[in-house]
């Protein structure tokens, strides 16, 4: 595969185009919070970072810091809210890539017992939240004063 980036320490191939490309090879590396965002594991870089930070990633079984390398063939796994996915990293980007794409980049291999206890506490959130927080909405305080005449005229 081939891989496109402004700044690494990878040699520079002119291809067909005429524009500047990289090699993916075993030798190249990305920053972990890059690859993260990148392949649409965390929705901001700052997200990924933040989560390297807080111990919620490991790179073949050892906590890493944002600024980490990873290489073709290393075992990521990332704990977002609810799922601890682990993923095998097949290719290297630094680019955002679309959800078709993905495939490229990772391979999944988190247990499919692991989204559905992610599914379920999903769930059991929506039953379980309080609604009744705070002052009355318009409709609510529309319905209040219904029952309030309804009570009044008895």
């Amino acid at each position: 595969t081939v891989m496109t980036l402004k700044q690494s320490p990878m040699t520079v191939n002119q291809n067909s185009t005429g524009d500047d490309t990289f090699s993916a090879d075993k030798t190249t590396s990305v920053r972990v919070d890059k690859w993260l965002w990148s392949t649409r594991v965390y929705k901001t870089r700052g997200d990924a970072a933040e989560a390297c930070r807080g111990s919620a990633v490991r790179l073949n079984g050892v906590i890493v810091k944002p600024s980490s390398k990873v290489r073709i063939g290393d075992t990521i796994v990332v704990r977002t809210k609810a799922l601890t996915r682990t993923l095998y990293v097949v290719g290297l980007t630094d680019k955002r890539v679309g959800a078709a794409l993905l495939p490229d980049y990772f391979e999944d291999r988190t247990p499919e017992q692991a989204f559905e206890i992610a599914r379920e506490k999903r769930e059991n959130a929506r039953n379980f939240s309080y609604r009744e927080a705070g002052r009355p909405s318009k409709k609510d305080r529309r319905d209040i004063e219904k029952l309030s005449n309804l009570e009044a005229d008895f």
